[in-house]
């Protein structure tokens, strides 16, 4: 039986849906979401080579199918849909150097076709969609270090175009699109977290800094809920104050106000209830959502918590039926989904939070 849980400020119920395992087990891996379809796309196998393996669930009639390979086998890439074509962008490939190849998946059809490649080979790009084109930031180059690059691919002239060029050069950040402008929250350059907070604005074709998030956490995660972004929980590095400590786990939050413009001070009542990092965060049933990770137990985290706006707190969810981390995750309007990942090895297991109200 499904566990649900109603909030006192009518924040909806939700539940852990259990679905059908993937045939393949893999971490790293590249989900998109189409019609009622769950793709999943390249990532790493057990021996930790990419893959060239795509699998697709249909999520009423809860069955897999496996799809023609990739042209390329590849983990870490990006992936967006436009119309029935699902694009994958970049990544890994089996020499472990970033890719600058792009195909796309035709779902009428049935086949993959290759597309103009990006300028330069990126891995841990982040691609948004807005009115018919695919934007692609950051990355990281063949060299390791950051990229600041930003393309726009117009489909129909199968071109990417540069674009003014990120502030500050990275890879792995949390971007969010926000009427007409796209947002690039923290990231990495290679081991150091970023505390950047930079937004493009897609009219006037300019980057606007922001105050950049107040503490430094690796493998923290980020959301944003109306005018409000948040950078979450991590693993706090030592700093100039403290740099004998040794990095821990937090249950750090930190919200932006998009309306004031400032990082409104933390209050300690706004924690997270659990110190975790590498989670995974999403938006359902009016709440922010954070779900396993890595803290101070011994196994992944199964627990799950989400902050109410209107209470300003953290509330114990229903569990994750599987603990995890470093999972792949994708959200629909009425659904999280928790793709693979790490239990006590590499995962198949596919769950979903959703909302009580239907699919």
């Amino acid at each position: 039986m499904p566990v649900s849980i109603m909030a006192a400020s009518g924040a909806k119920p939700l539940f852990w849906e259990v679905l059908p395992p993937m045939p393949t087990c893999r971490v790293y891996c590249t989900p998109v979401y189409q019609d009622g379809h769950l793709f999943v796309v390249g990532g790493c196998s057990k021996a930790g080579l990419p893959l060239d393996t795509v699998e697709m669930l249909d999520v009423v009639s809860q069955k897999w199918v496996v799809l023609p390979p990739l042209p390329t086998p590849r983990a870490g890439a990006a992936a967006v849909t436009l119309g029935k074509q699902v694009y994958i962008i970049g990544g890994m490939n089996s020499d472990q150097s970033p890719l600058a190849s792009v195909e796309i998946y035709n779902a009428d059809e049935g086949k993959w076709e290759k597309k103009a490649y990006l300028a330069q080979p990126s891995m841990g790009v982040t691609a948004i969609v807005k009115e018919g084109k695919i934007y692609a930031l950051g990355g990281m180059g063949a060299d390791t270090s950051p990229q600041a690059l930003v393309r726009v691919y117009e489909p129909t002239k199968d071109h990417w175009q540069p674009l003014p060029s990120m502030p500050t050069p990275r890879y792995g950040a949390s971007t969010f699109l926000r009427d007409n402008k796209i947002y690039v929250l923290g990231g990495r350059q290679g081991k150091l977290p970023v505390t950047a907070f930079e937004a493009f604005d897609l009219e006037v074709r300019s980057w606007t800094r922001y105050p950049s998030i107040p503490s430094r956490r690796a493998f923290a995660s980020c959301a944003m809920m109306d005018n409000w972004f948040f950078s979450l929980g991590g693993l706090q590095q030592p700093g100039p104050h403290n740099f004998y400590s040794r990095p821990h786990f937090v249950n750090t939050v930190e919200v932006f106000d998009a309306e004031q413009g400032i990082w409104i001070k933390p209050t300690r009542s706004a924690r997270m209830r659990e110190k975790r990092a590498d989670f995974v965060t999403g938006l359902l049933g009016g709440r922010v959502v954070a779900a396993g990770g890595l803290g101070n137990q011994p196994s992944p985290l199964g627990s799950v918590e989400g902050f109410n706006l209107l209470k300003k707190k953290w509330e114990f969810l229903p569990s994750m039926p599987t603990g995890r981390c470093s999972c792949s995750s994708l959200q629909t309007p009425n659904m999280l989904f928790v793709i693979g990942g790490v239990a006590h090895g590499p995962s198949s297991a596919v769950e979903a939070l959703c909302l009580r109200d239907g699919v």
